[in-house]
């Protein structure tokens, strides 16, 4: 049955975040059709990745946000997100979040890897390379 009795309840972002420490490691919040809504704690360098058949979407909820990524001449560009800033990194262009601290929230294709279809170099201990972890 369909319907306001298969609604799921309400989820407050700041408490799902205060429920875990790991960073680079996102809970699944919720899903939208065939896509994840993701929060995730931030801090130092992520993994050069990308992702070959997804935007990624970024919404920084607390702290600071970067994104480096590739242009397609080697060139490297990066931005710097606040909370209230959101970004969209498009499909098939490398990029390597870092933080100072933060958290955010993704929106992406379920079972999206979070170290991309493709990285580079080792995975570091603080990255967990994961399609997202339910909350619990």
């Amino acid at each position: 049955m369909t319907g306001l009795s298969s609604i799921a309840a309400k989820v407050n972002l700041t408490g799902v975040l205060a429920t875990f420490d790991d960073i680079y490691s996102p809970r699944i919040i919720g899903r939208v059709n065939d896509y994840d809504v993701k929060v995730a704690h931030a801090q130092g360098e992520h993994v050069w990745h990308v992702h070959d058949h997804t935007d990624e979407f970024f919404l920084v909820i607390d702290g600071q946000f970067a994104i480096a990524w590739r242009e397609p001449d080697g060139g490297e560009r990066a931005v710097e997100l606040h909370a209230g800033d959101i970004f969209v990194i498009p499909k098939g262009i490398e990029h390597k979040p870092s933080s100072a601290g933060g958290a955010i929230l993704m929106f992406e294709p379920s079972g999206t890897l979070t170290t991309g279809d493709r990285h580079e170099g080792d995975i570091p201990a603080h990255v967990d390379s994961t399609t997202g972890r339910d909350i619990s």
